[in-house]
């Protein structure tokens, strides 16, 4: 188990990087969030698609798992379109407290009803502790001036993408127990990269801008993507999936240590209460000392 909880451990750590770059991309390339995900998803695709055919793992070692690979692949299109169009209604701070925090909540939930996973204490006060802490940790005071329906409107999609995520995590869980893990990944990501091309008809002059952030998107795609949902994915095989829902929480952790750092924000008392939660409920998912040494 803690070798999951390490792989997915990381995983986390790399998608917490994405805020930060995310800012870099658009501050100067000028990029938008739609083609952000869309080009995030090809870049992913292409990374893992080639990665799992040169150690032997290509596509056809998912076939048994294909219908999992589809629907996962939806799920993460809808994340990247309801997650970014909640950005455009209700502000980044309020759709990443949402979508994050009621992830793992449903998760949990999912996993019971339909993995027959039993929730431990020690797992339910690590979920706790981890909402809670992420709350503190990334909850700013409403500033939003939108009109009440436009930003019911933005919870309802921020929601849904924590839906999608949670889905996605279930469906994975499911899936890795068929077939190679970094095969589904690779199918997952292709198909996912081929529903998000309508993304580039909502904006503007793509080209150019992939052409002026192709670093940055070239970092998403393969490090912070592709490179991120592989080690989730076979993180997967040795955790119950709302352990790993507990551990993601690394993400916005690590994305407040790097505005912190980087982009001299501060993090306040809150916050900072906020930080030794998450850690207390990372502490509480890795396995027990008399456990530890056991196998799988």
């Amino acid at each position: 188990m803690l070798r999951g909880v390490v792989l997915i451990g990381l995983a986390a750590v790399f998608w917490g990087t994405t805020g930060s770059v995310t800012t870099i991309l658009i501050a100067r390339a000028d990029a938008e969030p739609f083609l952000i995900g869309a080009a995030r998803m090809w870049v992913a695709a292409l990374v893992l698609v080639t990665g799992a055919k040169l150690i032997g793992a290509g596509p056809t070692r998912a076939a048994r798992a294909l219908p999992h690979c589809l629907a996962m692949g939806a799920c993460m299109a809808i994340y990247q379109a309801a997650y970014f169009s909640a950005v455009a209604l209700t502000g980044i701070a309020v759709t990443a407290l949402i979508a994050i925090c009621s992830a793992p909540l449903m998760i949990a939930t999912l996993a019971a009803a339909a993995l027959g996973e039993r929730l431990t204490r020690r797992t339910g006060t690590a979920l706790v502790l981890g909402v809670i802490g992420t709350a503190l940790l990334i909850a700013t005071p409403p500033t939003t001036t939108a009109p009440a329906p436009r930003f019911l409107i933005g919870v309802a999609l921020a929601l849904a993408a924590g839906l999608a995520y949670a889905v996605y995590v279930v469906i994975a869980k499911a899936a890795v127990a068929q077939a190679n893990s970094l095969a589904v990944t690779a199918v997952t990501f292709a198909a996912a990269a081929v529903l998000t091309l309508p993304f580039l008809a909502w904006t503007h002059a793509p080209l150019t801008q992939a052409a002026q952030g192709w670093p940055w998107l070239l970092y998403l795609g393969a490090i912070a993507t592709a490179g991120a949902y592989a080690l989730y994915t076979l993180g997967l095989r040795h955790v119950p999936a709302s352990v790993a829902g507990v551990v993601t929480l690394l993400e916005p952790l690590t994305a407040t240590l790097l505005g912190v750092w980087m982009f001299a924000e501060r993090l306040g008392p809150a916050g900072l209460v906020g930080a030794l939660l998450l850690f207390a409920a990372i502490w509480l998912t890795l396995p027990r000392a008399e456990t530890a040494t056991r196998p799988g």
